[in-house]
């Protein structure tokens, strides 16, 4: 069985920063992408960023220059800084990791459980 857990998640001002964790535990075998999505009250669930096994990372517009993913292939965990958050930033937050276990032979998309950011005075 492979889980994702996330932490991180919490009350901030605007302006204020956090940093999100997600780990990966369970029979894995290797670890593509990994990813952070987002959804809004309401909305669709979207992708802020993510990066590739060999440290190339992308994000969204929306949160270009304000947020850094970043990864630890040796503990199996993505991160997400976030600084300089607005309102609009308020969601729960999804990690997805695109892995392939250990007993599997296909790459295959897992999430987290979601972590609730909220940014408000």
């Amino acid at each position: 069985q492979v889980q994702l857990v996330e932490s991180g998640g919490g009350l901030v001002q605007p302006g204020g920063s956090l940093r999100l964790s997600c780990a990966a535990s369970g029979s894995i075998f290797s670890i593509n992408v990994m990813g952070w999505y987002r959804q809004a009250p309401g909305k669709q669930r979207e992708w802020v960023a993510s990066i590739t096994s060999d440290g190339r990372a992308n994000y969204d517009d929306s949160v270009k220059g304000r947020f850094t993913i970043s990864r630890d292939n040796a503990k199996s965990t993505v991160y997400l800084q976030m600084n300089s958050l607005k309102p609009e930033d308020t969601a729960v937050y999804y990690c997805k990791f695109q892995l392939r276990p250990l007993y599997g032979r296909t790459w295959t998309d897992y999430w987290g459980q979601g972590t609730q950011v909220t940014v408000s005075s």
